[in-house]
């Protein structure tokens, strides 16, 4: 049975894989909006722009030409945040401390067609998506510079996305991110204790309560996590305890590309538009070791609140103390298991 208090009052929520916590405060969730809305655009999009520097056969930006490419195509990125050739240095100035980091960035285009995004593409196309990443992490895993690989998405120019063609990217370095190292310590330290998955172990008790799960087959569950901050933040967690996604049978693959082809579109229909968000896998590190305490997952971090128009900004007291949200995380699965 749903927990009323949690629905009526003020509290706080434990993130099990981060160690922190966030401010639910449910009964703000009536207040009157007076701030900011953003523009929606739903404009259609062709299937093809010339002036889109990632459409297939198009030039980028750099002078090379895309290939005529049919379904999914990855290259470097032309503008890396992360050099593979930068020089080993380290800085420790007593308080001013700093370390060289070197990557490899790739960005992924999902589709040739400019006007789809992974909620206008079917569970088997989206299932090529999945493959590729599979193949990008096996690559980068085998590069003895690289220990980390993260695969992400930002969705919507709302998010900052530059180029609305679908697409995603791969930054892989030679250290953990910090979101990373979080998660690595908190299911490490559960592991050693239990001797089992903290998110299998979470997952299980999600089942058997099913007050937050939004879509499940057989390989996967599709949830709002107990502790989201954002307000239609979702997670997609495989039911057999991964500790990266090469772990998954070939049926696998195309369930994951099931699960994340239901909840896109169920996004679209929550507010009727192409709904923005960033997504992204965290895995087991690149390392060489078992790293068997992890549990991979997928994370979908949408920004908006109340409407198509109305974005969750974390200012204030979320930027000075703590992430808070208005909107219960029940009250996001009633909305969203509703349009499916």
């Amino acid at each position: 049975m749903e927990n009323t208090d949690l629905q009526d009052y003020s509290h706080k929520r434990f993130n099990i894989l981060t160690g922190e916590w966030v401010l639910v405060s449910p009964h703000r969730a009536k207040r009157p909006w007076q701030g900011q809305n953003e523009a929606v655009n739903n404009e259609k999009r062709s299937s093809y722009d010339e002036t889109c520097y990632l459409c297939a056969g198009n030039t980028r930006i750099n002078g090379e030409v895309n290939p005529k490419y049919d379904d999914v195509f990855v290259f470097t990125n032309d503008f890396a945040a992360l050099q593979s050739d930068s020089p080993t240095f380290s800085i420790n100035d007593a308080l001013l401390i700093a370390e060289s980091e070197t990557g490899i960035c790739k960005v992924i285009c999902f589709s040739p067609d400019h006007s789809k995004s992974l909620a206008d593409m079917n569970a088997k196309d989206i299932q090529k998506v999945v493959l590729a990443w599979q193949k990008e992490y096996k690559t980068l895993a085998e590069n003895p510079n690289i220990n980390y690989v993260q695969i992400f998405e930002n969705k919507g120019a709302v998010m900052g996305c530059s180029n609305p063609h679908p697409h995603g990217q791969i930054w892989s370095q030679s250290t953990l991110p910090n979101e990373v190292d979080k998660k690595n310590t908190q299911q490490l330290n559960y592991y050693n204790k239990n001797k089992s998955s903290l998110l299998g172990d979470y997952l299980t008790q999600e089942l058997e309560k099913q007050e937050r799960i939004i879509y499940e087959n057989d390989a996967f569950v599709v949830l709002i996590p107990f502790w989201a901050i954002w307000p239609f933040e979702v997670m997609i967690v495989p039911k057999r305890h991964m500790a990266n996604i090469l772990k998954m049978t070939n049926d696998e693959t195309l369930k994951y590309g099931e699960a994340i082809a239901v909840l896109t579109k169920g996004y679209d229909k929550l507010f009727n538009t192409s709904f923005p968000y960033s997504s992204g896998i965290h895995q087991a590190p690149t390392d060489g070791n078992e790293n068997n305490h992890w549990h991979w997952h997928m994370s979908f971090y949408p920004p908006l609140l109340r409407s198509a128009s109305v974005k969750k900004f974390m200012v204030g007291y979320e930027m000075f103390g703590s992430p808070q949200r208005d909107i219960t995380a029940e009250t996001a699965v009633k909305m969203l298991r509703n349009l499916l």
